[in-house]
This record gives C-alpha cells, sequence and structure tokens, in this order.
C-alpha cells in the first residue's frame, strides 16, 4: 500500500455492503446485476446517472461468434492480429468461446438487437473483422440499448444505487486487504459531500480516461478515475501507453475540444469509403482490408495523408448509402452531423483521429483481481490482456460483459454467496467458507496527492494532445513529461506565488486524477521505443519483437514517483502470487 490518498475531507457518513461497484457502464451493471441474484448486498456508485457512462455511447455494437460460419477461433484470430503480439491469448479464448453465451445472457436480461427478416441477430462487419459478427441495435444504437436494459433490470431488482458520486479512494483493513471506498455525492439527496461505503470486494467499472487529451470520443466522466485511485492504494497498471485514437471522428474545426461526435466503424464495414480532398481512396494498397483494417493502421494512413497534403482531415465518403439506408442504419450518426452543418446523404463527411480507447490499464487476472486483495476491475478501467497494443473493435462490449461476470463469480465464490444459475434453500451459502470482512482502518501516516494549481486541466489536455497523441517521439514525449512534471511539483509545493492550489472539489479531484494518468502514460510511452498498435513512435517506426515484447507495468510508490518496470517476457506475472487461471 501508498498510503497516499486525495486530498479530500474526511466521511461524514458510510453505509455497509458485501460489494461495491462503482461504474455503471456494461461492465458494472453486469456484475451488479450477478452479484445482487446471488443475494450479495450490492451497492452501485456512479458519477453522474446511471446511463451517463461510455457504453451509452457506443455506436457499432458488439462482437461475437454469432453468425453462420463463425467460430470463436476465428474471432480469436483476428483479435490477437489487431493487438499486435501482446494479447494474453488465454485471456482472448476466453473472451471468444465465454462471449456468445454472454450475449444471449444479455439479450435475456432485455437487450433487444437488430433483427434479419427472418428473426436472426443481423451482424455487420468492422475494421479487423474477416466475417460479419457485429451485433448492433437501434441501427448505431446499440451502446445506448444495452444500457437502457441493464438500467432497467438493475431498477427492477432494487438494487442499491448512488448516482453523482465521484469515487474518491480505497479503504483497507488491518491486513491490507480492500474494505470499501470513499466517495463524494454532488448535490443534496440521501447522502451528501464525503462518505464511505464499507465493503470487503470493491469493483472497478469505472471506464476510460480520455479526457486526458483534448478532443476525444469520450463523455466528460471519463477522466481516469479508476486508474487513479488504484494507483494510489498500490495496484499495479499496464500497457497505458497503448491508447486507441478511433480514426473517423467527425473534425469540428483544429481548436475543437471536449467529447467529440464518433463516427461509427460499421459505416466503413456497410461499405463507406475514406477519401482524401480530391476523393482518391488511399487506403486501397495500405492494407488487403482496406477502409476495414485494424484501426491503428487506418488512423496512421490518415495522419500520413494529412501531413502528406498539409491538411486537418479526411473525409469519409458514403453517399452511395442514399437517405434511406443513413436514416433507417444510421440515425444516430445522421442527426449529429447534420446539427454540425453537414449532410452525409450529399456530402463527405469531414474526419480525423481523436482518443477514443485505453487498451491497458489496471492490471487484472482472469478472474479480474488486481494486486490488491479484494478490489477487482472490469471493462476499459481494465488491462485483462484481451486487446493487448490495439484494442479489435467492438470486443470492449463483450470484455465488460465476460470479464464482469467472471468476476461476480469470484466474489460469490469468496463471500460465500449463491452462483449465479444455482439454486438453494434460504441461508444456505456455497461449500467454501466465506471470508468474514475486515473493518477498514485509516493508515497510519496518509500521504495525500496534492491538488493541481488552477486552470491545470486544460493545460494537462494540451500537453498531453502535443505530446502523447497520435504522433509521438522522445522529443514529444520528453517535452510532455517535463510539462506535466512541473504541474505536479507545483501541486506537491502549493502552487506559486501566481498560482496557488485548487481547493478539494469534484474539478480539482478529476483534474489530480487526470495528472496522474497522463503521467504514467507519458512514461510508459516514453519507454517503450518501438512502434506497435496504436502506439507509433516516429523516431523509432518499426515493431521491434526482440526487445519490446514485452509489457511495462508500473505502480505509484509512496514517495508519489512512478515505478516503471518491464516484465521479462510477454505473458503478465501473476496478479496475487497466483497462476493467471480460468
Amino acid at each position: 500500500m501508498t498510503g497516499i490518498r486525495l486530498h479530500a475531507p474526511a466521511p461524514g457518513w458510510a453505509i455497509d455492503a458485501d460489494v461495491v461497484v462503482v461504474g455503471s457502464g456494461v461492465a458494472g451493471l453486469t456484475a451488479a446485476l450477478r452479484c445482487t441474484a446471488a443475494g450479495l448486498r450490492t451497492v452501485v456508485v456512479t458519477k453522474a446517472r446511471l446511463d451517463d457512462g461510455s457504453t451509452r455511447w457506443a455506436q457499432g455494437g458488439i462482437a461475437a461468434a454469432l453468425g453462420e460460419g463463425d467460430t470463436p477461433e476465428q474471432h480469436l484470430d483476428d483479435t490477437l492480429v489487431a493487438g499486435a503480439g501482446l494479447c494474453d491469448e488465454e485471456a482472448v479464448r476466453l473472451l471468444v468461446t465465454e462471449g456468445p453465451a454472454a450475449v444471449r445472457r444479455l439479450i435475456a436480461t432485455g437487450a433487444d438487437f437488430d433483427k434479419t427478416a427472418d428473426g436472426e441477430i443481423a451482424l455487420t462487419r468492422e475494421g479487423g473483422h474477416h466475417r460479419r459478427r457485429i451485433a448492433h441495435a437501434g441501427g448505431d444504437a446499440t451502446g445506448a440499448e444495452i444500457s437502457r436494459a441493464l438500467v432497467e433490470a438493475i431498477r427492477d431488482r432494487g438494487v442499491r444505487t448512488i448516482e453523482h458520486a465521484l469515487v474518491l479512494d480505497l479503504l483497507t483493513d488491518a491486513e491490507g486487504r480492500t474494505a470499501g471506498v470513499t466517495l463524494h455525492v454532488m448535490g443534496e439527496g440521501q447522502h451528501d459531500g464525503v462518505g464511505a461505503v464499507h465493503a470487503p470486494a470493491v469493483v472497478l467499472a469505472t471506464g476510460g480516461m480520455g479526457q486526458v487529451f483534448s478532443a476525444t470520443t469520450n463523455p466528460a466522466v471519463s477522466t481516469g478515475d479508476g486508474v487513479a485511485l488504484a494507483l494510489r492504494a498500490g495496484a499495479e497498471v499496464s500497457d497505458l501507453e497503448f491508447v486507441q485514437f478511433h480514426p473517423t471522428v467527425l473534425f469540428l474545426g483544429a481548436d475543437s475540444e471536449g467529447q467529440q461526435p464518433l463516427v461509427s466503424e460499421a459505416v466503413r464495414g456497410e461499405g463507406a469509403y475514406l477519401v482524401d480532398a480530391d476523393g482518391v481512396r488511399f487506403m486501397l494498397g495500405q492494407h488487403e482490408l482496406a477502409e476495414l483494417a485494424p484501426r491503428d493502421i487506418v488512423a496512421k494512413a490518415i495522419m500520413r495523408r494529412m501531413q502528406e497534403q498539409g491538411t486537418e482531415h479526411m473525409y469519409l465518403d458514403a453517399r452511395h448509402f442514399g437517405a434511406g439506408m443513413w436514416a433507417e442504419r444510421f440515425p444516430t450518426i445522421l442527426a449529429a452531423c447534420r446539427s454540425h452543418g453537414i449532410d452525409p446523404v450529399t456530402e463527405p463527411i469531414p474526419v480525423a483521429p481523436a482518443a477514443h480507447y485505453a487498451s491497458g490499464g489496471v492490471r487484472t487476472d482472469l478472474r479480474g483481481r488486481t494486486t490488491v486483495p479484494g478490489l477487482y476491475a472490469c471493462g476499459e478501467v481494465a488491462c485483462t490482456g484481451v486487446h493487448g497494443a490495439n484494442r479489435l473493435a467492438s470486443n470492449s462490449l463483450l470484455e465488460g460483459l465476460v470479464f464482469a461476470e467472471r468476476i461476480a463469480d469470484e466474489i460469490i465464490e469468496d463471500l460465500g454467496g449463491n452462483p449465479a444459475g444455482e439454486t438453494r434453500e434460504p441461508g444456505k451459502t456455497t461449500a467454501a467458507a466465506p471470508r468474514v470482512p475486515g473493518a477498514p482502518v485509516p493508515h497510519p501516516a496518509p500521504v495525500t496527492l496534492p491538488l493541481p494549481v488552477a486552470g491545470a486541466r486544460t493545460r494537462i489536455q494540451r500537453v498531453m494532445t502535443a505530446g502523447a497523441g497520435v504522433l509521438r517521439s522522445e522529443r514529444s514525449l520528453r517535452e510532455a513529461a517535463e510539462a506535466l512534471e512541473a504541474l505536479h511539483s507545483d501541486a506537491v509545493a502549493g502552487g506559486t506565488d501566481d498560482t496557488k492550489s485548487a481547493e478539494p472539489g469534484v474539478e480539482s479531484w478529476e483534474t489530480t486524477n487526470l495528472l496522474c494518468v497522463g503521467r504514467v502514460l507519458v512514461a510508459a510511452a516514453r519507454r517503450r521505443e518501438e512502434t506497435r498498435g496504436c502506439h507509433w513512435r516516429e523516431d523509432h517506426p518499426d515493431r521491434d519483437d526482440t526487445v519490446w515484447h514485452r509489457h511495462l507495468v508500473v505502480r505509484l510508490t509512496p514517495e508519489r514517483t512512478l515505478d516503471v518496470r518491464t516484465t521479462e517476457t510477454p505473458d503478465f506475472p501473476p496478479t496475487l502470487d497466483a497462476p493467471r487461471e480460468p
């Protein structure tokens, strides 16, 4: 344990639970529903409303071998290719073999996917997939439908929820095991201000950290809170340098900041072309799949073309779809484009890459266990080994489903609940003796992570975009590292004569988290001197399997410095002194 905490007031209220799930996307709500079904007292903590996470913004769909002729083995092969040599093959095999059944359970929960004329699940293709295996809903509103179904199930089953709550830090017992979390509830309600949920199991499902960059497809809540909490708690994170930049984000101008509208890969899956200003399809000859190459390849091709032509964006041309197909298949994207004065029915869509998905995160084993006992992670906040150096399109929702179920089953076994699908007599637990949770204890000498100076958030985002965006080099990363360390040093010193540290509050805590994950990302990207997957080093343009067929693991030391190490092999080491068993 690091003993590091956010600078925040002591909890003024507390509630007890068996499990606290932080996050309300597909991963968090799936874990919460499964734990609740087993009779465990489950509390869901979410930063905004239940349906305000990244899941509802997912357009394309969820990948699984559901179609005729498709197999988990083919899905595995496509995932391994996209991951550029750094996927954990055992984790991927679990994903693709358990995935189809997990999707069917999601449907049984109430998610309504689009159907073909004969009543089968309609499937499309996306980048990196050699088969149609992407199930979608509402045309291009898959995430919204999944979120709706899961939120409805959470409410129907009476799961306790705390909305508008920012998680702060992990609580531990006298043995260093997880004992709950502290959190800050925004606004008045049943709970207000800083409080705590005491629980022997904490599931981080907080989503990504896209807001560390100026332009991202992520919602405003994606400020890396889960990764930063885990680091402060002493957990390890891995592969944070592999940030996927989605190649086709609606270009709103070079100075646009914040969440940008996504133009789903499914648009290319249905036959749209990437063209330059002269109408030339520049992906032809770049990859066997052309516009449907893995995302890192498409993003790099767009950036190269932009550099060659001195332009700020490329175009996605889908005029040949016609008005009917646009309205039926992609109504959300159509409306977003038209709201910004672009009609894709009659003109090409200006697009450019923007920060989209963190392939790395809090390091877990195949049961979702982190290096801190009792702390679990799933979804985008986690690094399960599934994505490697570059996530395959639409594997994210599936990963959230599969590993959330695995985490729930592990917690149920650990705490003595009732495994999903098993009937038992009231009051009877599983054969394994339930673990008796310890009470949270204060750290003997907590060290606070200082709050950055006022206005640091925008500075962090611009530093990260300039130095650690799609194109990286030793020079750009060094400059980014120096700028972030200066902000960190200013915060430690309590500010400068001109600028003082911010007061404790949601904005300053989020900025602290962004600074923390930004420092880790830059340190890892600077260390990895090669180009692999979505990590593109201009000064090291080739993939180097001799030196870099490895993972980078980072932890925060008690002195608030970063410890970055390289694994000895491409395999992840155990998280809790145990093999990565299924």
